[in-house]
């Protein structure tokens, strides 16, 4: 892989602004969750949930500017630790030049059937480490 983060561009809708006329707060971690495809396909490439093996175990946002309608953003996500079961992933909004939030979310290999985090593979915590977002 030579890639070291993955980026998604997003147009605000209308429906997202806030009374201020900003993005609201909760649309991020929706914009974030998408961003993350491509490291859910490293797990799961067909995306089938019957084989889902991911679980977020929780994350934070830091909000550095307001994001407005209007304008794209850019979502920069690449993975910023590598645990035995869990890795983070780190992901900044971009609008117009200006970061406007930042989050870190904590996501674990897990198992539902058994309801059990899951040793990340090697193979998978190579391709998790290739993405430190230089």
């Amino acid at each position: 892989m030579s890639e070291t983060f993955f980026s998604l561009e997003i147009h605000p809708r209308f429906n997202e602004t806030d009374a201020l006329g900003h993005i609201n707060n909760t649309i991020i971690p929706v914009w974030n969750e998408a961003a993350r495809k491509p490291i859910f396909e490293i797990f799961n490439p067909t995306l089938n949930l019957d084989k889902w093996d991911l679980i977020v175990a929780g994350f934070t946002i830091a909000f550095l500017s307001p994001t407005n309608y209007g304008s794209p953003v850019s979502i920069k996500t690449w993975i910023s630790r590598v645990g035995n079961s869990s890795f983070e992933v780190t992901q900044q909004s971009w609008q117009l030049g200006k970061q406007t939030s930042e989050t870190k979310t904590t996501m674990v290999h897990y198992d539902y059937g058994i309801d059990k985090s899951q040793p990340l593979s090697e193979e998978i915590k190579q391709r998790l480490s290739a993405l430190t977002g230089e």
